[in-house]
């Protein structure tokens, strides 16, 4: 396998199931169509059903949709219960949906709309559908985060919805450093099962729909930037797909662009803020997170352990 990996490198995936949030479009659509090439059988999970059944046409291949709406712990619930009852097994679960820079509004539930839907709604479907994947040897959970992660790096736990004051921006980097996080705390967890492993990754800059929500005295400079700066989907979707299928993946690792700053480029290993390895705000973090959603891992509680996870 050379440096510059590309789709090319994707094992063969007959046999195995994926489940791959927000897959309507942009790099969802791009991670789902990949995997559906290579043989998986794949769920679009996604809250327009309509708009799922018309990606999963322009695919081929094995593909189903499966209607989740992240903002609504309800239909969390209601989509792993649906899915669990159709599917004898998850390879792959890949939490990729997602908003960005969404103005002050809250889910269903009443959560801060980014880290309820960042964060929390996959939190929730990771747990309800784990015991699905931990028979597997091989499976894996990849949870996409972003280099937003280091905006603000911290987790506000004082003010975890963010009612007292909001930031746009300030909540988005909350939600992306949250779910490296999970993805840090959930592989401590899994690490003794020794059958699945969580991943994280993310996709530099590329050019998705996700920046609709730009307020409006940034949009001008970056659609004249966007061409300049930005991959395509196709080239931000290589890191979830790496962190998904390369037999060489490590659990615990974090995937992005290989090239300068990590905006653009093929993917490779690389770090997280500091911020995002603190083991005891991830523990206080999964802590918070099950009391707020009320789901609960089919996972031992780890040993106190730290530190990123790197390979060549």
């Amino acid at each position: 396998m050379g440096t510059k990996w590309t789709t090319a490198d994707i094992p063969d995936q007959h046999g195995r199931v994926a489940v791959v949030t927000g897959a309507n479009t942009g790099l969802g659509y791009e991670t789902a169509k990949a995997l559906a090439g290579r043989g998986a059988s794949v769920v679009l999970a996604v809250r327009d059903v309509a708009k799922g059944r018309l990606a999963a046409t322009r695919m081929g291949g094995d593909v189903t949709v499966q209607a989740l709406d992240l903002t609504s712990l309800d239909s969390v619930r209601s989509a792993a219960a649906a899915l669990r009852s159709r599917l004898g097994r998850i390879d792959l679960l890949i939490n990729n949906a997602g908003v960005m820079y969404t103005p002050k509004r809250t889910t269903r539930d009443g959560f801060e709309m980014q880290f309820g839907t960042n964060h929390l709604g996959h939190f929730a479907l990771t747990g309800l559908l784990l015991d699905l994947m931990l028979p597997v040897a091989g499976s894996r959970v990849v949870t996409v985060s972003s280099t937003g992660h280091r905006i603000r790096a911290a987790i506000h736990f004082d003010d975890l919805q963010w009612e007292r004051s909001y930031s746009r921006a300030g909540a988005y980097g909350q939600s992306k450093l949250a779910n490296l996080m999970f993805t840090y705390e959930l592989q401590r967890r899994l690490a003794a099962r020794g059958t699945t492993v969580a991943v994280a990754a993310h996709p530099g800059l590329s050019s998705t729909e996700l920046t609709r929500n730009t307020p409006a005295a940034f949009r001008l400079p970056i659609d004249l930037l966007a061409p300049m700066v930005t991959q395509t989907p196709e080239m931000g979707a290589l890191p979830t797909l790496r962190a998904a299928t390369d037999p060489a993946v490590l659990g615990g690792q974090y995937y992005g662009p290989g090239g300068r700053n990590e905006i653009m480029g093929h993917p490779r290993p690389v770090l997280s803020s500091p911020e995002s390895y603190d083991v005891t705000i991830q523990q206080r973090l999964w802590a918070a997170s099950e009391d707020l959603t009320g789901v609960r891992f089919p996972v031992v509680r780890p040993a106190r352990e730290s530190g990123p996870v790197l390979a060549a």
